[in-house]
């Protein structure tokens, strides 16, 4: 096999992309369910197709283009959860043909071939965390187009052009997932190794890091949404990044294939000497993006969706070192069938009697999504949820800009401030909801502040439950 994906040939490519639909389809087919990340994708491309604009008309932190692609699926078809995952298989399939692509165009390697597509997509496969679509897997693929763009094409080094577009690739990704703009620092070791003007070439890498956001910034000024998208997106403190829901030690343990590989590649890419200088910096580019990538993924404490993706291409690339001409050929084989089969073991791994309970890994579906069985009569309707639990939406639909209830304490986390009351009227009255699901128990005090307004609003059997009367 390894032998096959040595070659560049247009048969390596198909015989890829059936082995990787293979893989990932089938599971996809049988149906995954609903993780609180889609959820709340879906809800935010709802909501903003249906007019609101984010940070204004909507308490929450989704990134501003993850917001937006949202919306565009929406666009397409209400609620469109098969579009996700066929857009996140996209997604996966395009970063793993570009990488493979730069690293076959720049000789970063002297083997050439589809080594590192395939290991990009094998040890992605490990996961159903990587089959559902999220802002980070959004914002990543972006990264991974700038790689290109932070090597130098001549020996004079880089063009303005060419190191403006990293820049500004780098932060179109943070767009997508604030914490991707770490990645700046990749592209100044880039410009340090490579640039023969380290200052000249930072500045202009760094204009366009910032000229995307000087851009979004400038659109929600215009609108009156600039004090929400600092508040809700560059404020770190309020990112509104939403967790992927699996408990800290199965995350754990899913790293432990892509981990031994990683540890397994670099052992062998430091024993292995390069003869050109180019691929010795590419090397020490690389052990960066890995550190950049580590960060990154702490960021959230590992726990944002698809964080798996950050560690892919250094992965892919010491990979090559991994799969390299070696005295025992059988040995290579061998591992890499151990890693299809590692991948092929966890990821059906629910549907093979007993194999959860001896592995001691609860397959990621059991911690899905699933439609809160009180309110299974409550159908269709407009809701405000006052609480962290939102299983109420999946069959109705949010109508106040209060999506996020961290984020909406803003306002419900101030009801002795003037100010906070005031706004709760005016954003309550432009679009009431049929019925309000109370959590928290905070809607009796509501009634004695704003009667004119939660005063409609009474109890009906269900506890916490209350719907609008109108008479």
């Amino acid at each position: 096999m390894l032998r096959f994906f040595k070659s560049s040939l247009p048969a390596q490519v198909l015989a890829l992309l059936v082995l990787v639909l293979a893989l990932r389809l089938p599971l996809l087919w049988l149906g995954l369910p609903v993780t609180a990340a889609e959820l709340r994708a879906l809800l935010v491309g709802e909501r903003l197709y249906g007019g609101a604009l984010p940070y204004r008309d909507l308490y929450d932190g989704t990134a501003p283009l993850a917001a937006a692609t949202f919306a565009v699926l929406d666009a397409v078809v209400s609620r469109p959860v098969w579009l996700y995952r066929v857009f996140a298989l996209t997604l996966m399939l395009a970063q793993a043909f570009r990488l493979n692509l730069v690293l076959n165009r720049y000789d970063v390697h002297p083997e050439r071939g589809y080594l590192a597509a395939l290991t990009y997509l094998l040890v992605g496969s490990v996961s159903t965390d990587l089959d559902t679509l999220s802002p980070l897997l959004l914002g990543h693929t972006f990264i991974v187009f700038a790689i290109s763009t932070l090597l130098p094409t001549s020996r004079e080094g880089y063009d303005n052009r060419r190191l403006f577009r990293a820049g500004f690739l780098i932060g179109v990704a943070a767009l997508c997932y604030l914490p991707l703009a770490l990645f700046v620092v990749v592209g100044l070791f880039a410009v340090v190794i490579f640039a023969a003007n380290s200052f000249r070439s930072s500045l202009l890498l760094l204009c366009g890091f910032f000229f995307p956001y000087a851009l979004v910034a400038t659109f929600f000024f215009y609108i009156g949404a600039l004090p929400g998208f600092v508040q809700f997106h560059l404020q770190p403190g309020l990112t509104d990044l939403i967790t992927s829901g699996l408990p800290a030690g199965l995350q754990l343990r899913l790293l432990i294939v892509p981990g031994l590989v990683l540890v397994l590649a670099l052992l062998r890419s430091l024993g292995t000497s390069l003869g050109l200088v180019f691929q010795i910096k590419f090397r020490q580019m690389m052990l960066v993006w890995l550190a950049v990538a580590i960060a990154t993924a702490a960021v959230e404490r590992g726990a944002a969706p698809g964080v798996l993706v950050l560690l892919l291409p250094p992965l892919a690339y010491f990979s090559l070192f991994l799969w390299q001409r070696y005295q025992h050929g059988w040995l290579l084989e061998l591992l890499l069938l151990l890693v299809l089969n590692a991948a092929v073991v966890l990821r059906y791994r629910a549907h093979v009697p007993r194999l959860e309970a001896l592995l001691q890994m609860p397959a990621e579906s059991r911690f899905g999504l699933q439609p809160d069985p009180r309110y299974a009569a409550l159908r269709g309707h407009t809701l405000l949820i006052m609480g962290q639990d939102d299983r109420a939406y999946f069959h109705n639909r949010p109508a106040t800009p209060y999506l996020d209830w961290a984020l909406s304490q803003a306002d419900f986390g101030h009801l002795n401030e003037y100010a906070a009351v005031v706004r709760i009227a005016q954003k309550m009255s432009a679009s009431p909801p049929d019925y309000v699901l109370d959590q928290v128990a905070q809607v009796p005090r509501l009634k004695q502040l704003l009667p004119a307004v939660f005063g409609v609003y009474q109890p009906t059997g269900t506890p916490g439950l209350y719907r609008r009367q109108v008479k």
